[in-house]
């Protein structure tokens, strides 16, 4: 039989009834004439009350016991939609992940999979079960321990599945209907994408949409497994939700297909840092080491003053979310004191938003630099740092013209236009 793979965030089994409204559509699914995998999270909440439990018990708290317990909420979720799936006359049954086994590096709370045997499932399958329920977000190590895959692990446990089964699609249901061109909460003329490619798709997804798990789409697009999202709370065809997909399968794409923005950036600045070889190693290594997630990076141009004995200094300046900022200080100052760097000061502007203008359509059409300065320009916008790749430019900006830029930016590029 054909197989999908349905997903079901948190809000969309949130209670019994969201559930059950859950398995009436893996329920049309089936009818249609397919076997179903169908990947839950936790009910919406569950996982942040289990984090509490854990941090009001044990402030040093054994990460793989931390597992255990957050990873409860989706065991709970999978044994009442097999419930639910088996009221409604669906032979179905629900799977934990060591049960599978979903085989996951030992790093807890962000493992990362190993394989997923598709044995016992497939046996169940051929016994006449139309629906494995499988919880997700947890795994197993080597070890026998049970792991987590970090927020958001559910898209990823999905995408997964949706490889190591071959599915013909993974369908992501969740709170909105599909992915638009920007937040529909800014601009009102914001359109929902019927198709989106995957690398158009992971750069929204690390730039600050939240549709789909940066990781879900990374997994996606190395195994070419089409992806859809959808609402679970309407009525839906074959045709609903946005499709992400190959590029291939999309006839003709616009040039941007979307602005994307991230509120909470911080623009960090290492005033007269010594400009030699290996400085920028010096400066990141620490930072990494930190885990502070370093964005854009600019390194201004290199002069010696008259009479100096430092000789040629540089600024750099870098962004990074605006809760990394003690973070990346501390790690700025610890190198002073190893000896490693040396700078007259760091200047930090915590006031600033990053907007991006994606498309694939960019490699083959010049002009979308000018375009997107000009919008900003036309509504004194003043630009900070630019950084662009091949599908994407961004910006830094005053945060409180981040609303302003994506409104001016969406109407350049006539996003609201199929």
């Amino acid at each position: 039989m054909p197989l999908l793979v349905m997903k079901f965030g948190g809000t969309s089994v949130a209670d019994l009834a969201r559930i059950e409204n859950a398995a009436k559509k893996v329920q049309a699914e089936v009818a249609r004439g397919y076997d179903v995998i169908v990947i839950v999270s936790a009910m919406s909440g569950e996982t942040n009350k289990m984090v509490g439990f854990v941090e009001g018990t044990s402030k040093l708290y054994d990460a793989r016991e931390y597992d255990a317990v957050v990873s409860s909420g989706e065991n709970v979720t999978a044994g009442l939609m097999a419930l639910r799936l088996q009221e409604m006359g669906i032979a179905a049954r629900s799977w934990q992940g060591w049960q599978v086994p979903i085989n996951t590096t030992s790093a807890h709370s962000s493992a990362r999979f190993i394989s997923i045997p598709r044995e016992h499932i497939d046996a169940k399958f051929a016994e006449g079960f139309k629906v494995a329920v499988v919880a997700g977000f947890q795994g197993v190590s080597a070890e026998g321990r049970i792991t987590t895959l970090g927020r958001g692990g559910s898209d990823t446990t999905a995408v997964a599945f949706a490889a190591a089964f071959g599915a013909e699609r993974c369908d992501i249901y969740t709170d909105v209907d599909g992915v638009y061109t920007t937040d529909p909460r800014i601009t009102n003329k914001a359109r929902k994408l019927d198709k989106i490619a995957f690398e158009e798709m992971l750069e929204l997804a690390s730039l600050g949409a939240k549709v789909l798990q940066t990781r879900s789409v990374e997994l996606a697009m190395r195994y070419k497994v089409r992806l859809r999202v959808l609402s679970s709370f309407e009525d839906t065809d074959e045709n609903s939700g946005t499709l992400v997909c190959d590029e291939d399968e999309i006839m003709e794409s616009k040039v941007v297909s979307g602005v994307a923005y991230s509120r909470d950036e911080a623009k960090v600045t290492l005033v007269r840092v010594e400009d030699r070889p290996g400085i920028a190693a010096a400066i990141f290594g620490p930072l990494a080491e930190a885990g502070v997630n370093v964005d854009m990076i600019v390194q201004n141009i290199s002069e010696v003053e008259a009479g100096s004995s430092k000789g040629a200094t540089t600024d750099m300046t870098f962004s990074c979310p605006v809760n990394q900022v003690a973070r990346a200080q501390k790690a700025m100052e610890d190198a002073v004191a190893a000896g490693t760097i040396t700078y007259d000061g760091i200047v930090v502007d915590s006031d600033v938003a990053k907007i991006s203008v994606v498309g694939i359509g960019m490699r083959s059409h010049a002009g979308v630099a000018a375009t997107m300065f000009k919008a900003l320009s036309k509504e004194n916008v003043n630009i900070k740092v630019i950084a662009t790749s091949e599908i994407k430019i961004s910006v830094l900006i005053d945060r409180k013209y981040m609303e302003l830029a994506v409104q001016a930016l969406h109407d350049a590029f006539e996003l609201e236009k199929a």
